[in-house]
């Protein structure tokens, strides 16, 4: 164990954030200065679903999340179908509300296309670009780009909004970044 490691892991730092700390390849090509900003892992009925990482750029701030380049990187803890995953994401982008009928069913018709099957151990990084679009990958390899950037904003808006469905997982992605305000002194 590096003395880093052991350092980490004494001041109780997750396994996952010292165990990536560098950027996959993906994330380091389309956001060449990303760190680790925070991980998390979802569960549903004490089944692992994917643990998550959040990579952002220099000057992220969490209240504005949909001004900054960032990157999402979610490693599968099972298999999940691709056709699955693209329904539950589209749930969780119509929370934010005034997402009509037609772009639904567009936005559906690409994650469909767009999403892969999974099996424990794939890794899905969704890169996002503000204004412009979202990029996906699997294991590092491209798999589709959404050119709607109000499709991104809702996409990455699953994690990081305040109106998320998993609003502990966005704490943990937000690490430092998505703690409360003080209050007084």
């Amino acid at each position: 164990m590096t003395r880093r490691a052991l350092l980490l892991a004494l001041a109780g730092v997750p396994a996952v954030l010292w165990a990536q700390s560098a950027a996959p390849a993906e994330v380091a090509a389309e956001l060449p200065a990303a760190k680790l900003l925070g991980s998390g892992r979802l569960t549903f009925l004490g089944l692992q679903i994917y643990d998550a990482r959040l990579w952002v750029g220099e000057g992220f701030k969490a209240e504005a999340y949909e001004q900054a380049p960032l990157a999402i990187e979610l490693e599968y803890g099972r298999t999940l179908y691709g056709k699955l995953i693209a329904e539950r994401s589209l749930d969780e982008m119509k929370r934010s509300g005034g997402v009509s009928e037609e772009q639904a069913e567009r936005w559906l018709a690409t994650m469909k296309q767009t999403f892969p099957d999974v099996v424990k151990g794939d890794r899905i990084t969704g890169v996002f670009r503000p204004g412009v679009s979202a990029r996906f990958f699997l294991n590092g390899k491209p798999i589709g780009e959404v050119n709607d950037a109000e499709f991104a904003r809702r996409f990455f808006g699953i994690w990081l909004s305040p109106k998320t469905s998993e609003p502990k997982l966005r704490l943990a992605l937000l690490g430092p970044a998505g703690a409360a305000p003080r209050v007084g002194s």
